[in-house]
């Protein structure tokens, strides 16, 4: 019922959205420079933190009312601010090639802000950097176990893994990719799903809404087979405005 719902608002929003953004979202090495996305893509990672350090203190000195927060690795990162939905302030905390271990250490960078919920989308560079599936699923465990700690009033969504393009993939990875298969990220946004419920946590199914009949990355959402087209994010967006505005019931 999602995924039709979701069809449905993509349609009716496609041509006005694609006419006000550019045809390739995800910045290539090529264009770094010339947006501020594709600026911050050439720092290092203690650069990186030092920005979100910052972003983190000025939107706690702000105290924005309905503050979300998206943490994770580039697919976050790269979420266009204009598809963000509009009822509420954002604050992306997400580093390009991020993974579980990295994320879980650098919580603490925001934890004088007051979320009203935290959507945490992390693991496919675990994946690619061949971690153990062990290893992601502790991570998951503790990161949800430290954002309940720190942010008590704030609703934690775990969002699943995404699937990548398999053979169709242009990514420069691409062979990393190809050694990942798509069964086992499902299999792991399974378990994720349970472990969410477990401690407390929501789930946000995501992959179901990406995949195609084969289990792999949808085309026309893909810019290269592991990061998200302007229509992908189109998705991403429709699914957290109907995730926020249901009441976080899901």
């Amino acid at each position: 019922m999602l995924a039709v719902i979701l069809l449905i608002l993509q349609r009716q929003r496609l041509t006005a959205v694609f006419s006000s953004l550019p045809s390739q979202q995800t910045v290539s090495a090529s264009q770094a420079g010339t947006t501020e996305l594709g600026r911050r893509h050439q720092l290092n990672y203690q650069q990186w933190l030092d920005i979100l350090k910052q972003e983190a203190k000025a939107t706690t000195e702000q105290n924005p009312e309905h503050l979300s927060i998206l943490v994770g690795d580039s697919i976050s990162l790269w979420f266009p601010v204009e598809l963000l939905p509009e009822d509420r302030h954002w604050l992306n905390q997400g580093i390009s090639g991020e993974t579980s271990t990295g994320l879980l250490k650098r919580l603490d960078i925001f934890d004088s802000t007051k979320p009203e919920v935290i959507f945490v989308m992390i693991g496919i560079n675990d994946l690619i950097r061949q971690e153990s599936d062990e290893v992601i699923l502790d991570n998951q465990r503790q990161i949800i176990r430290y954002l309940r700690k720190t942010h008590p009033s704030a609703q934690i969504v775990v969002q699943s893994i995404l699937p990548h393009g398999a053979a169709e993939a242009s990514w420069e990875g691409r062979d990393k990719l190809l050694a990942i298969p798509n069964s086992r990220i499902r299999q792991l946004n399974q378990q994720l799903q349970a472990i969410a419920a477990r401690r407390g946590a929501k789930y946000l199914d995501l992959y179901s809404l990406f995949a195609n009949q084969q289990g792999n990355l949808r085309p026309e959402l893909s810019s290269d087979g592991l990061h998200l087209s302007p229509a992908g994010y189109l998705v991403w967006r429709t699914a957290l405005q109907i995730y926020t505005q249901s009441g976080n019931k899901q």
